[in-house]
């Protein structure tokens, strides 16, 4: 089993910043990737960003590419997400996922915008 706690989420303005940390703890040796997902009231839950846990690669969705930055710190266990220029439409809960020998979420940290 892989646990997940997220944090650093908030109320910002348009075009403010936060940074959100995903902190991975049990059976962590195992894991291939981590990664971000959101979900916007009355909205699926869609992919932001994901990191290789190893190589450290990384893949974004088009609508934040440029203004998110995902990366680890390996020794910590813990996956970032820099969220820059944020937008209204940005504003959703904000979930960590690990994939390793099964997939793995966090309870959610909130992220909301205001214009």
């Amino acid at each position: 089993q892989v646990q997940l706690v997220e944090s650093g989420g908030g109320l910002v303005q348009a075009g403010g910043s936060l940074r959100l940390s995903c902190a991975a703890s049990g059976r962590t040796f195992n894991i291939r990737t981590m990664g971000w997902f959101r979900q916007a009231p009355g909205k699926e839950r869609e992919f932001v960003a994901t990191i290789a846990w190893r190589g450290g690669s990384t893949r974004y969705t088009d609508s934040v590419q440029g203004r998110f930055t995902i990366s680890r710190d390996y020794d910590k266990n813990t996956v970032y997400l820099q969220v820059n220029s944020l937008e209204p439409e940005d504003t959703a809960v904000y979930y960590c996922n690990a994939q390793g020998e099964s997939n793995y979420w966090g309870q959610g940290t909130q992220v909301t915008v205001s214009s």
